[in-house]
């Protein structure tokens, strides 16, 4: 999720446990906590294609993050000599904002390296865009509500309370409408008789209205989109290449393979002025992709493997507007339209 997302719930949840207890200190702590695993991005890995698909991998392990709670919470009891007292609380708060900020990145498209060490493999449940305001919002209004009341009256932690409840709730119908999406595409696509090895769907910008679908199919791809207003309108499906000759003789060249494994096999090339790219499906839209890799330059008619570079995205932002249209519209493509 969004760093704005993450501090807002941390803090939200900090208020929750502690907030009455110790005032805006949990406030204040559960918004570091929240953020602090996502601080990884500071570190640098060796290049791009390194420091994209190592993000989310020790920093996002609930089991180093479980062990280390009760440290983080002895270090902040300590910095905070009167709240003492509360020491299983802060555990607690640590333990909580920590788990559940790992688990919110555990919800968007790419996923996190949960069971890091012992698993490199990242695990994704992608119910959530990575920015959200119908999650966000709510528990936003219930922290600033928590910062604004005066301590000694309960209506800023109902509030908070509160509005914990709904993003919550929220969470609860993305998870329900991800099986939805997912059970109604497998059924249209076996009606229309695609052929696929494995498609993924993820929410549109925004929203859990509108869901993008990527097909993967040997060598070629597929992206359509399904509003949970469609009923059995057929599904749009446009077809694209892969350009999997174009990964012939860098098979072994370590950009390839990384992304490859981090991708899951949701990934296309293309020839640029000469360059190689090498794109990841899962974010962004046809042609707008955000994470575009050079992983080799074309040397006669071989590829011929370079130094990795993540290339600059232009994103259409009129895409913002069809998304909206597209969730009440049965068909609609936003080239023509």
């Amino acid at each position: 999720m969004d760093s704005l997302t993450q501090l807002t719930f941390g803090a939200a949840c900090g208020e929750a446990v502690l907030g009455r207890k110790v005032g805006n200190k949990a406030l204040l702590w559960g918004a570091v906590l929240g953020t602090l695993p996502d601080l990884d991005v500071l570190i640098p890995l060796g290049g791009p294609v390194n420091d994209f698909v190592f993000h989310r991998g020790f920093s996002h392990s609930l089991i180093i993050l479980g062990l280390l709670s009760p440290l983080i919470a002895w270090l902040i009891s300590t910095l905070h000599p009167d709240t003492k007292r509360y020491y299983p609380r802060w555990v607690l708060l640590s333990f909580l904002v920590l788990e559940t900020s790992v688990l919110l990145d555990l919800l968007t498209i790419y996923g996190t390296r949960i069971f890091w060490p012992f698993s490199a493999t990242p695990r994704a449940l992608p119910v959530l865009f990575i920015i959200d305001p119908l999650f966000t919002l709510p528990i936003l209004s219930g922290v600033l509500a928590a910062l604004l009341f005066k301590r000694h009256r309960p209506l800023g932690h109902r509030l908070n309370t509160i509005g914990l409840t709904f993003g919550l709730t929220y969470l609860i119908w993305a998870v329900g409408a991800g099986e939805f999406v997912k059970r109604r595409v497998t059924q249209k696509l076996a009606r229309q008789e695609v052929s696929y090895s494995r498609f993924i769907s993820s929410p549109a910008p925004f929203t859990t209205l509108l869901w993008r679908v990527v097909g993967i199919d040997k060598d070629r791809y597929f992206e359509t989109y399904f509003s949970i207003f469609d009923g059995e309108t057929p599904l749009s499906i446009n077809y694209y290449p892969r350009n999997l000759a174009l990964m012939t003789g860098i098979e072994e060249h370590p950009p390839v393979v990384k992304l490859k494994r981090f991708t899951r096999g949701y990934f296309a090339f293309s020839s640029v002025g000469g360059d190689v790219i090498m794109t990841d499906l899962r974010m962004g839209s046809e042609p707008d992709y955000v994470f575009r890799f050079k992983v080799a330059t074309i040397n006669g008619s071989h590829p011929t493997p370079t130094d990795d570079e993540r290339l600059k995205t232009t994103m259409d932002w009129r895409r913002l507007s069809w998304v909206w249209r597209r969730i009440w519209k049965k068909r609609l493509d936003w080239k023509s339209d």
